[in-house]
């Protein structure tokens, strides 16, 4: 296994490979933040006033006002009691798992979870279930069998590899009073629901019984990341995880560029209304073109071809038409690998018809 050739982002809808200058669908940067002027500028603001590194834990000498403020327009954003801000994206969910170790009986994880939700349930020092992914009628099933028990669900709210969203309703209708979902927010964070609330907000629950983690990465075209819940559970993870404890914090450019990035997606509507419409069309023209796509707002669209031959066929129509060829191999997803087509709000009309133009010359038969 090796990694992928480089691509250089030169665009915000536009990356530059082996000499070409290709329109990119990849990626998860769903409204191209992390080239938003505004966002960049914060960045060199932040860079020349702060510099670069706190180089200390927030408990000891790092906690920089910058960290606070973050914190609070995440909380207001999302509606939430408190945010913790974790350095990367990958370790709220272990946060989590280190602050609430031994507090439940059982963990049961979707079977497709994000790795950082199967590494987040070995932290959790109980016995760890897997349910079918998606499927509430087998968690139904495991939660039966236990009988009465004090358990933790786990699963991504949007699901990176393929745009499915968890039935999230349902799972909270199983579990019993004493029972938590741990909800990884990071592709509908700001993508789903009226407000860009997540994945709860799109479903319409209460977030009494979800702890949800974020990371600024996707939706918000920055870093970092960030776990949402009451006082207790912050001050849990305050008192008891290693990872906030012993982590130096996000750089501090980057801080003060996910505060501008943040305002930007709460204050811009424009912003969410343009990806809803270019993923609705897309996925309309697809659907009349005999694709089977899902029928959600998630801006992830797979596309899986049938044989080796036919995923060459469609590299090379997309590289004439001056498309970078989304092909990727992903844990969960066809072990031979599949196009993961990821639409943003800045896409131009043009480059949605032209993608979908090679996209229909390969239509299913």
């Amino acid at each position: 296994m090796t990694v992928p050739s480089p691509l250089q982002q030169i665009d915000r809808t536009y990356v530059r490979h082996r000499g070409r200058n290709l329109s990119y669908f990849a990626g998860c940067d769903y409204f191209r933040l992390s080239s938003h002027p505004k966002v960049l500028k914060a960045a060199e603001i932040g860079l020349k006033k702060y510099g670069l590194n706190v180089a200390a834990s927030r408990m000891t000498t790092g906690n920089h006002e910058l960290y606070p403020v973050l914190e609070d327009c995440l909380a207001r954003f999302f509606g939430a009691q408190t945010a913790t801000l974790a350095s990367n994206g990958y370790v709220p969910n272990l946060m989590v798992a280190q602050a609430l170790a031994g507090q439940y009986s059982h963990a049961l994880v979707d079977e497709r979870a994000h790795g950082c939700l199967m590494d987040a349930a070995q932290l959790l020092d109980c016995p760890i279930l897997k349910f079918k992914h998606g499927d509430f009628n087998h968690l139904a099933q495991l939660l039966g069998r236990l009988g009465k028990v004090k358990p933790i669900v786990l699963t991504d709210g949007m699901f990176s590899h393929n745009g499915s969203i968890a039935p999230i309703r349902e799972y909270l209708r199983l579990l019993p009073p004493a029972g938590t979902l741990l909800l990884d927010d990071a592709h509908g964070a700001g993508v789903l629901g009226l407000r860009g609330r997540g994945t709860p907000e799109y479903a319409g629950v209460g977030t009494e019984q979800i702890i949800q983690t974020i990371t600024l990465s996707k939706g918000f075209g920055v870093y970092g990341g960030a776990v949402l819940g009451p006082r207790a559970l912050r001050e849990a993870i305050l008192s008891k995880s290693r990872l906030f404890v012993g982590n130096t914090p996000l750089p501090l450019p980057l801080a003060n560029a996910a505060i501008t990035a943040v305002n930007l997606l709460r204050t811009d509507l424009t912003l969410r209304r343009r990806l809803a419409r270019n993923t609705r069309e897309f996925k309309r023209r697809l659907q009349a073109g005999g694709f089977a796509v899902l029928d959600n707002p998630s801006p992830i669209v797979p596309v899986i071809p049938r044989t080796a031959r036919e995923s060459e066929l469609l590299k090379k129509r997309l590289l004439a038409a001056g498309i970078h060829p989304p092909f990727i191999r992903y844990p969960g997803a066809p072990e031979n690998g599949y196009f993961r087509v990821v639409i943003s709000s800045e896409h131009t009309p043009a480059q949605l018809e032209a993608l979908l133009k090679v996209m229909l010359s390969m239509a299913p038969a």
